[in-house]
């Protein structure tokens, strides 16, 4: 969704106020695809505080399917998201090396865009889907959460490993 912020650098308001909606479907974040699997409207407000000066705020939030870090069953989880930005046009268009705002595209905002950005930010570091989720076996991928394996997934010091292969080569004679 793009919002024009014309009217609000050029004098005629002081405020904008608006109801908007992600058209985003899911995040991106070049390494994962997460679905956003609840959205919700919410206030967007853009604020003139000087010639050519505004600023943005807004808070809300979205609910991302998540692959539990250990097991990768899916988790719903809630991501909040916080918007308080300030921008200076004049400064943007001088300075190249001024911090770059990417939702800015002539006199419009890229709603998505800045969204996207403070989701990214927001977003927790571990997803689990129980505290005392078991994972995944790692010799034969089985979901330890629902059923035990029977796999040998004992960890030996690797300095040892070498009288290990000694004693399976002995066991094969």
């Amino acid at each position: 969704m793009l919002i024009d912020f014309r009217e609000l650098l050029f004098g005629t308001r002081d405020l904008i106020s608006q109801q908007v909606e992600l058209e985003m479907n899911t995040i991106n974040n070049g390494v994962s695809s997460y679905d956003i699997v609840k959205k919700e409207p919410f206030e967007l407000c853009l604020t003139k505080v000087g010639k050519g000066k505004f600023h943005i705020s807004a808070k809300s939030f979205v609910r991302l399917r998540i692959p539990c870090d250990r097991c990768l069953e899916p988790v719903d989880t809630d991501v909040d998201f916080v918007i308080d930005e300030s921008v200076d046009m004049a400064e943007a268009s001088e300075d190249e090396e001024s911090e770059e705002k990417d939702y800015i595209d002539g006199y419009n905002l890229d709603v998505d865009k800045l969204v996207f950005s403070e989701i990214l930010l927001s977003m927790p570091r571990k997803i689990l889907c129980k505290e005392d989720c078991k994972g995944l076996c790692l010799v034969c991928g089985a979901n330890l959460n629902i059923a035990e394996c029977g796999c040998d997934r004992s960890v030996l010091d690797p300095r040892m490993s070498v009288f290990k292969d000694i004693l399976n080569d002995f066991k094969e004679v």
